[in-house]
């Protein structure tokens, strides 16, 4: 089955790796990017199946553009893949030069994604099986060190995702908590404890995020745990 999917995020890492499974699996895609121009000369910009529109996920007024420029595009839209975010070293006694970053974290993390839900809300509930997946993180799920503000965003935005689940489920909405280890990312370019070809591959994510489109609402799971390391 094919479906009409907005992922954000999509011009690298994670979001890419998605959106270019997406694409050979044979969706419909729209994609928000912050530069456009990132994705010149890809296959994701010269597919007559792909839509790329500026967005930034701060703004709730950006999320409100792009669907409707999607709709206007493709008409019907039953899915959206939140993979836009930001990291933050910000830790608990914080510097009052980091309160914006901060501020920034958690409007990017939890707000970003709240907005472009309620934006495409309305269109999922129209398709009768809409679906929505989020890029959480292992740090939505469990703390380990001193960072604060990245952690706090992905918890916040694990709960949003159970308030999803429960709202969108008598309307056939399904909601899936993505939530990977180290990944082989730039995020995670300056980890010393294990090397990128022991960490999560974005294409791995890709992979999984294709069988969850595939599968009936009756089998899909609300949150899904992916770790390269061995946690206990």
């Amino acid at each position: 089955m094919s479906r009409t999917l907005l992922i954000s995020g999509a011009s690298r890492g994670i979001g890419r790796a998605i959106a270019e499974r997406a694409l050979a699996d044979g969706h419909r895609l729209s994609l928000g990017v912050r530069h456009p121009v990132d994705l010149e000369g890809s296959a994701l910009a010269t597919s007559s199946r792909v839509l790329v529109h500026p967005y930034e996920a701060s703004d709730p007024a950006s999320a409100n553009a792009w669907v409707e420029a999607s709709a206007a595009r493709f008409s019907a839209l039953d899915g959206v893949i939140h993979c836009a975010g930001i990291f933050s070293r910000a830790g608990l006694l914080f510097d009052a030069a980091e309160t914006a970053e901060i501020d920034q974290v958690l409007q990017v993390n939890l707000m970003g994604p709240w907005w472009l839900t309620r934006a495409i809300w309305p269109h999922l509930v129209a398709s009768g099986d809409g679906r929505v997946i989020t890029l959480v993180s292992m740090s939505g799920r469990r703390v380990k060190g001193p960072l604060a503000a990245y952690p706090v965003s992905k918890f916040a935005l694990l709960g949003l995702c159970q308030t999803m689940r429960n709202v969108g489920w008598p309307l056939g909405i399904r909601v899936t908590a993505l939530c990977p280890g180290w990944v082989n990312t730039a995020m995670a370019a300056g980890v010393q404890s294990i090397p990128p070809g022991a960490m999560t591959q974005s294409e791995d994510l890709a992979v999984l995020v294709s069988t969850l489109l595939t599968l009936r609402k009756e089998a899909v799971p609300f949150e899904l745990a992916v770790n390269c390391l061995l946690e206990s």
